[in-house]
């Protein structure tokens, strides 16, 4: 692909998405777009930079950590801010709070993984606390890792009283396909995490306008902006369908669980039982 079309067509994606997001918000601050680049080379997110993009969602922890310490990236990219979005491993944990301008963890999906942050993050000797937010499973596949809905409540309150390293800035999930893809409205996924929202702001006392709502994605961002979204994250629409080479971080552990059956249906005592 020429060059000059692949930067035009990426700046010119992401001003279509960013006019669409302006013009269906529901408050006057317009929602977050973070463009997803997991598996998108270098020179997309430079083009993506170069057209105002600030804010980069990556999926995986060598992934994220390789292009964050990217020449490139550092000398032409000071204010990126990343965003982790895939399922993360403890055994991950150091080298995502490792990275130059992390912005959020927005994959926080059981109390061990909290634990695993606050410590590692305490490692760095920071007076500013890592942000984060807690992962919900609104569709209950067992394919999604995520806090089920009547966990939520529990999980804000075990960060907040054994976490003062991480401040929970919002709640995040990735919807049924089978929703987003029939264009169901209004999408129970989100009206699920809308109500996830309420009930943890009630239980800890926080305006429900403190915490972000990171819902949305390529096909169905619109509808997730028209039902109060305060957060996006395209990644196709931006920078195009993105190919898997045998050889790339998308075959590693990371994926794997992450696609593996199974791995959210815990139930609620044990999740908690340790602590």
């Amino acid at each position: 692909m020429n060059r000059l079309r692949m930067m035009d067509s990426i700046a010119e994606n992401l001003m279509v998405i960013q006019q669409r997001v302006k013009g269906l918000a529901k408050n006057s601050k317009e929602p977050l777009l973070v463009a997803v680049s997991k598996t998108k080379p270098v020179e997309a997110i430079l083009e993506a930079y170069q057209a105002g993009q600030r804010h980069f969602g990556e999926n995986y922890a060598k992934e994220i950590a390789s292009k964050a310490k990217d020449p490139r990236i550092l000398s032409s990219c000071p204010d990126i801010r990343w965003h982790f979005i895939g399922h993360l491993q403890r055994k991950a944990v150091n080298k995502v709070v490792g990275v130059q301008n992390l912005f959020v963890i927005e994959t926080v999906d059981s109390p061990k993984i909290a634990e695993a942050l606050n410590e590692g993050w305490k490692k760095k000797k920071t007076a500013e606390k890592l942000k984060v937010m807690l992962e919900l499973n609104t569709s209950g596949e067992d394919s999604k890792h995520g806090f089920k809905a009547d966990e939520v409540v529990e999980a804000a309150k075990f960060l907040k009283e054994n976490c003062d390293q991480l401040r929970l800035t919002g709640l995040m999930t990735i919807g049924s396909a089978t929703n987003s893809l029939q264009n169901v409205k209004p999408n129970p996924d989100f009206l699920t995490l809308i109500d996830c929202r309420k009930r943890v702001s009630e239980a800890l006392g926080f305006n429900p306008d403190e915490l972000e709502l990171s819902m949305g994605m390529s096909h169905d961002y619109e509808h997730a902006v028209e039902m109060g979204s305060t957060e996006v994250r395209v990644g196709t629409a931006v920078f195009g369908n993105r190919p898997y080479p045998p050889n790339s971080d998308v075959g590693d552990s990371e994926v794997n669980q992450r696609d593996s059956p199974g791995s959210s249906g815990e139930e609620t005592a044990k999740r908690f039982a340790h602590h």
